[in-house]
């Protein structure tokens, strides 16, 4: 729905991500009225963004209300990267399972399952996702945080594994390091607990709203370290036992 409204969000968001100066919300008058509004608002921000290269994906909580953002190709990093703080003194970092899709998820007449989404997947990665808000604070309203690609800031993918592709994210444990200091560890961190619900989940929503998921595309699926700052001149490194090591330095 690129209504005159939603195309003025999307240009205030727009305008932020290019001169770096963080709004300090949306006005009654541009904010979304629901999700259809915040993903149109999306729509319009990937479109002037460039070739999406993925999606990052979330829920609160096992069951709850998932909602994702694309994530557009030229701010998705292989390992190792640096990162700049983009002037704010720090940088927010979380530690995420990432996954690679080998072939397309494009509309069909039945849902996808489980079972099909788990067979597009080509390899499996640990991740750092930069989180980057266009606001100044948290908005109270959550569906201006939608509409802002979910804070995407960018995805620093590393190496990844291409068997044992059904993880278990509950049973998956994860070290957070900022040099050689640890600073978060964690089993089964990501909330949402089964991220295979999420994917699939992710699968049918793309197919419905955009045209589907593509082959080359990172998916992320959320946090499993909670959101961390670094400061400038910090090395963050997670470590996934049996899954892979990813890094980014903090400029």
């Amino acid at each position: 729905m690129h209504t005159s409204k939603n195309l003025a969000a999307a240009q205030l968001l727009l305008e932020a991500r290019r001169s770096g100066e963080l709004l300090a919300g949306l006005s009654d008058e541009n904010m979304p009225h629901d999700a259809a509004d915040a993903y149109a608002i999306q729509d319009i921000v990937t479109n002037s963004l460039g070739e999406t290269g993925g999606w990052k994906v979330g829920a609160r909580g096992p069951g709850m209300q998932a909602n994702c953002a694309p994530l557009p190709r030229s701010l998705i990093y292989d390992a190792p990267a640096p990162i700049s703080a983009e002037g704010r003194g720090r940088c927010a970092v979380e530690a995420e399972i990432a996954i690679l899709l080998k072939q397309d998820l494009p509309p069909k007449s039945t849902a996808y399952t489980r079972a099909e989404v788990i067979a597009a997947v080509a390899s499996l990665h640990p991740a750092l996702e930069v989180v980057s808000s266009r606001f100044a604070a948290t908005p109270g309203n959550p569906l201006a945080s939608l509409a802002d690609n979910l804070s995407n800031g960018a995805l620093v993918v590393g190496l990844g594994r291409t068997e044992e592709i059904e993880i278990d994210q509950t049973g998956q444990a994860v070290e957070l390091y900022f040099d050689a200091e640890q600073v978060v560890a964690a089993t089964g961190g990501n909330p949402v607990g089964d991220i295979w619900e999420l994917l699939t989940w992710l699968a049918n929503h793309a197919a419905m709203r955009c045209g589907g998921l593509r082959k080359g595309q990172f998916i992320t699926t959320g946090s499993c370290t909670g959101l961390t700052f670094a400061k400038p001149g910090t090395r963050v490194k997670a470590v996934f036992p049996g899954l892979g090591v990813v890094e980014l330095l903090v400029e």
